[in-house]
């Protein structure tokens, strides 16, 4: 018997599949908005790319240069984006500082995260079940004498926008444990030049956007300040990729209608918004 293929949906007719003729904004980076878009075409969606922020290298790096000079001296590395991987390894690379230097940390990472960690150097120690911060902590937390350990937590520099409290949370709850902590910064993290969106803009305010897709905090801060009012969007559905996200959402004044149960991976946040959609229709 032959294996059924995970692209078989890609025969079936469009307009049998769930996200037919919804046209879904995505606000995250070009690098997420690829595999973000990928999973929406294959449920019959139209992806309409926004990206309302931007990562990009870093300006100086002396800070992470000195991280990096003395890594083998910390106990763990925990990595929460996956711009956060390539920006570090991308500055190991650089520096010529050999992969066998990472021999006495363990490395932690999220989620679908953790496949372009084992790209990088070939190994992952701990992958989170929950997918978030709050997941990190869990299973630390569980481990002996954990309070006697140091961790580097690479983390992206914000431009233009404010800090989400995501990291400094998760910096908060390594110190309840008693890690001793080095945060650095591996990546930027800055606003979209908001001109170069005058079409999608405008597609927004007129309703042609059936759902707005928000995959972080930062995103969202963006976006509100790309608007003119909460009048430009109301008739779009606001979709949230995790709790943390969608709490800080909320926070700002947007109302979240859909939020994935699976977040873990652009599949799962494309699912959620497929049976919210499907409820709807009914």
């Amino acid at each position: 018997m032959h294996p059924i293929s995970r692209e078989t949906n890609l025969l079936t007719s469009s307009s049998k599949l769930p996200l037919y003729g919804k046209r879904i904004l995505i606000t995250a980076p070009k690098n997420y908005a690829f595999r973000f878009s990928e999973q929406i075409i294959k449920k019959g969606g139209i992806p309409v790319f926004m990206p309302t922020i931007e990562t990009c290298y870093l300006s100086n790096y002396t800070e992470l240069d000195n991280a990096l000079s003395r890594i083998d001296k910390f106990n763990w590395i925990i990595f929460t984006s996956r711009n956060g991987i390539m920006g570090f390894f991308e500055r190991m690379n650089s520096l010529d500082i050999p992969i066998s230097a990472l021999q006495n940390c363990q490395l932690c990472a999220l989620g679908k995260d953790a496949e372009i960690l084992v790209t990088f150097c070939g190994r992952v120690d701990l992958i989170p079940q929950e997918s978030s911060p709050a997941g990190i902590i869990l299973e630390l937390g569980k481990i002996p004498q954990i309070n006697q350990q140091t961790v580097l937590v690479p983390a992206p520099e914000f431009v233009g926008i404010p800090e989400p409290n995501v990291i400094p949370n998760l910096i908060t709850d390594l110190q309840n444990l008693g890690m001793t902590i080095t945060r650095i910064s591996s990546y930027i993290t800055q606003c979209t030049d908001k001109n170069i969106y005058t079409v999608e803009l405008n597609l927004i305010r007129q309703g042609m956007i059936d759902v707005i897709a928000f995959s972080s905090t930062a995103e969202v801060e963006s976006f509100l300040r790309m608007v003119d009012s909460h009048n430009d969007y109301e008739s779009c559905i606001v979709a949230c990729f995790g709790p943390y996200t969608a709490a800080n959402t909320r926070k700002l004044g947007v109302n979240v209608s859909i939020l994935s149960k699976d977040y873990s991976s652009f599949a799962g946040f494309t699912e959620a918004i497929a049976e919210f959609l499907t409820c709807e229709s009914k």
